[in-house]
């Protein structure tokens, strides 16, 4: 379909993706034999049979025992390239890349290993396709406070390849309140800051998120429609959202994608962008999140434009980038002959 090609090549970047969540089945069986490790599905069928989510926690409860399969350099570098293929196929050509350093030093990774393996194939995917990239350092919101300061430690003789520092994982429970003294931290460190907020958890830990950590984006987000003074505050301040709409069918945040609320807060005037969260269990990479918005939701050529056109405006990119990519995009646009 044309509307599908279109979705698949307007020049677009993604800025909320686990890079561990897209270790696809195949991967994942492939480095099991390479470090003679055992999984406990007999094909990649049955691992694809078991992506069926009550909520975020049963997402994550599959998701760190997935990633037992990711032992060496090696290892996050394949991991990582394979996620810069689908990237290149999908004209993605800006991602900034979630990583879960304590989901591998807490089973005895090397924190360098980790990184030195991502890193490397990020070069490398700039110098194979011209795609740009930042890495972002995620804080696990179920561990403790301490657990994500002793992690800043580790990640300060990198600074100079990390742009940000983030939070994830389980969100109820645990609010961004818990992690100010690692955010403020994280800041006079040099960091930049996101968090995942409103996503499961409620409008009030946006507000946290922002006010307590200093965020300059919020990852998912969708719960500020409950708050209407955020919602004014959103539109007035520009902090982006970084929304990730299978992810949330998938987890239950909303019943159908016909229910989803991009469209009313693109409608709103907020800098919503599109993205894939963990791409592998979640159906879909960036183009497939496009695609199903745009089917659901009735997207107009102009809705899809103004979504790519957040991605790069959303991103940590200095303005000259992105104002060479604004001109990609403008220049692509031209040549489609698509209107609405």
């Amino acid at each position: 379909m044309v509307i599908d090609s279109f979705l698949q090549n307007i020049p677009k970047a993604e800025l909320h993706i686990h890079i561990e969540g897209s270790l696809e089945p195949e991967l994942m069986f492939t480095l099991a034999k390479r470090n003679n490790i055992s999984l406990p599905y007999a094909s990649v069928e049955a691992i694809r049979t078991a992506y069926q989510f009550e909520n975020l926690q049963s997402f994550l409860d599959l998701y760190y025992a997935g990633m037992n399969v990711l032992q060496t350099e090696q290892d996050f570098y394949d991991l990582t390239w394979a996620y810069l293929e689908r990237c290149a196929a999908q004209n993605v050509l800006h991602t900034e890349i979630f990583f879960d350093p304590q989901a591998h030093t807490s089973r005895g990774i090397p924190f360098a290993t980790v990184h030195a393996g991502i890193h490397r194939a990020l070069q490398a995917g700039q110098q194979r396709w011209g795609i740009t990239s930042y890495l972002i350092l995620c804080f696990l919101r179920h561990l403790s406070v301490e657990s994500a300061m002793a992690t800043l430690e580790q990640a300060l003789p990198f600074k100079s390849t990390l742009i940000a520092v983030g939070l994830d994982s389980s969100e109820l429970g645990h609010p961004p309140t818990k992690f100010q003294p690692v955010f403020e931290q994280a800041r006079q460190s040099g960091f930049l800051t996101v968090a995942h907020a409103g996503e499961e958890g409620p409008a009030a830990y946006i507000w946290e998120a922002i006010r307590l950590l200093g965020v300059a984006r919020i990852d998912h987000g969708v719960r500020c429609v409950e708050d209407q003074h955020l919602l004014e505050y959103l539109i007035q301040t520009q902090i982006p959202l970084t929304v990730c709409p299978l992810s949330n069918i998938k987890l239950c945040v909303f019943d159908s994608m016909q229910q989803h609320n991009l469209k009313q807060l693109l409608d709103l005037g907020l800098c919503v962008t599109v993205n894939s969260d963990d791409p592998a269990y979640f159906g879909g990479y960036i183009t497939e999140n496009y695609q199903a918005v745009q089917a659901a939701l009735d997207l107009r050529t102009q809705d899809i434009y103004q979504l790519a056109k957040n991605s790069f405006t959303a991103s940590f990119l200095p303005p000259e980038a992105k104002a060479a990519y604004y001109q990609e995009l403008d220049r692509w646009m031209n040549t489609t002959g698509l209107s609405d």
